[in-house]
C-alpha cells in the first residue's frame, strides 16, 4: 500500500473505499461476444452490477444470429435496466457500410457503438469488461467518483497476480517498456501521460458522456490506446484521474495464436504510433525495435526481483522470449482505420440502436 502521486491524479485504495457517486445518471457498457454466455465470470459482473443499480447497462454484443435469442432470455434474468446492442447484425454493418465506415470489425467497434447509445442514456459513462473473476461491487462508483467530481475521464488499474505469478504481459512487456525507449529519445508530454497509467491497457475506464461523444475507437484491440490519445488531447493531465481498483483476475490468452497476445502487439503497436502521428512524433523505427528490447530486458531483471522478493514463480527465458516476440509489433503504423468520434458522423446512436434492435427482436420472436 502506497499514496505516491503520478502526473495524473492517482486515487489509492487505502480504506477499501466506495465513494459516493451518481449511479443512477450513469450508463455502464459491457461488451460481450458469445464466449461470455452464462460465464461465471460474467454472471458475477451482472449480479454485482444489480446491486450498483446504474441508469442503464449497455450490452454490445458480437455473436453469430443463432445465439442472440439465449443473450436475451440471460439477461433479461438480472435485476437491470439492460439494452442489448446486437454489433455484428447484418443491419448493423450496412448502416454502417453505407456511411464509409464498413472497413473491419472487433471489440473497439463494438465498444464504440455502444459509447454512442450510453452517452445519449446518461450523463456518465462506465466501461468494463466482463470477464474479471474479481469483479466487486465497488469498481463501478470508484471509476465514476473522479468523473463525476472534478475530472472528465478516470481510468482504473490494479495488479494482475494468478496463479502465484505476473500476468499483464502485454503491458508489463510490450507498451512499458515500448513508451519509455520512446520517452528516451523524444520529450514530449503525451509520452509522459502514457507512462504515468499504472495499467494503460486496462479496459475499465469511465467519463462524461459529452467526452464519449468526443473520442474515437479503434475497430479491434488498441482501443484503450486510441481512448488515452483523445483523453489527452480533451481532458489533459489536469482533467484525468486513475483508480485503484485491487488485485484482478482475467482470463488468460496464449501469446500465439489469431487472437494471442502477438496479434494483439500488433494493434496496439499499431494504435500507438497513429497516436503519436497525431501528437507530431515520428519514431526512428530503424533503431527502436532494438531500443525496445534493451528497455523490456531491465524491465525482466527488476520483476525477477519484484517476483522473487514476493515469492512468486517467474520465467525468465520464457519473458524474454516474449519480448523477442513482441519486437516484431515495432513497426511503422499502416492505415489509419479509427471510428470517428460521435460529434462527427452523419447518423445517430439512435439509428444504431434501433438497427440493432429490429434485427434482434426478429430473432427473438
Amino acid at each position: 500500500m502506497e499514496y505516491v502521486q503520478e502526473r495524473v491524479t492517482t486515487l489509492h485504495d487505502l480504506t477499501d473505499p466506495t465513494p459516493s457517486a451518481p449511479t443512477d445518471r450513469t450508463a455502464v457498457v459491457v461488451p460481450m461476444t458469445e464466449r461470455e454466455y452464462a460465464g461465471l465470470a460474467a454472471e458475477r459482473v451482472l449480479t454485482a452490477l444489480a446491486e450498483v443499480d446504474p441508469a442503464a447497462v449497455v450490452v454490445p454484443l458480437r455473436a453469430p444470429p443463432e445465439r442472440v435469442p439465449d443473450f436475451h432470455e440471460w439477461l433479461d434474468s438480472f435485476d437491470l435496466d439492460v439494452e442489448l446492442l446486437w454489433c455484428s447484425a447484418d443491419r448493423v454493418t450496412e448502416l454502417l457500410a453505407n456511411h464509409g465506415l464498413d472497413n473491419g470489425f472487433g471489440k473497439g467497434r463494438d465498444v464504440w457503438l455502444a459509447l454512442g447509445v450510453a452517452a445519449e442514456r446518461a450523463e456518465y459513462v462506465v466501461v468494463h469488461d466482463a470477464d474479471a473473476k474479481t469483479y466487486s461491487e465497488r469498481h463501478v462508483p470508484r471509476l465514476l467518483g473522479p468523473v463525476a467530481g472534478e475530472f472528465e475521464f478516470s481510468k482504473g488499474y490494479y495488479a494482475r497476480v494468478e496463479n502465484n505469478q505476473l500476468y499483464g504481459r502485454l503491458f508489463r512487456l510490450f507498451f512499458t517498456p515500448l513508451v519509455r525507449a520512446l520517452d528516451d529519445a523524444h520529450a514530449h508530454p503525451f509520452l509522459d501521460y502514457l507512462d504515468a497509467f499504472r495499467y494503460a491497457l486496462a479496459g475499465e475506464f469511465a467519463m462524461t458522456a459529452d467526452l464519449a461523444r468526443k473520442v474515437r475507437a479503434q475497430r479491434a484491440f488498441g482501443l484503450e490506446v486510441g481512448m488515452l490519445s483523445d483523453a489527452y488531447e480533451h481532458a489533459g493531465f489536469g482533467g484525468t484521474a486513475q483508480v485503484d481498483l485491487g488485485k484482478h483476475e482475467h482470463d488468460h490468452r496464449s501469446v500465439s495464436g489469431p487472437t494471442g497476445l502477438s496479434d494483439m502487439a500488433d494493434q496496439v503497436g499499431q494504435a500507438l504510433f497513429n497516436a503519436l502521428d497525431d501528437h507530431g512524433l515520428e519514431p526512428d523505427f530503424e533503431t527502436l525495435p532494438g531500443r525496445y528490447r534493451e528497455t523490456a530486458d531491465a524491465l525482466v531483471r527488476q520483476y525477477a526481483a519484484d517476483a522473487r522478493f514476493n515469492g512468486l514463480d517467474y520465467d525468465v527465458a520464457g519473458e524474454r522470449e516474449q519480448v523477442a516476440a513482441y519486437a516484431d509489433s515495432v513497426k511503422a503504423p499502416r492505415t489509419d482505420t479509427r471510428l470517428p468520434a460521435w460529434d462527427d458522423v452523419a447518423f445517430t446512436p439512435g439509428d444504431v440502436a434501433a438497427t440493432a434492435r429490429d434485427a434482434s427482436d426478429e430473432l427473438v420472436e
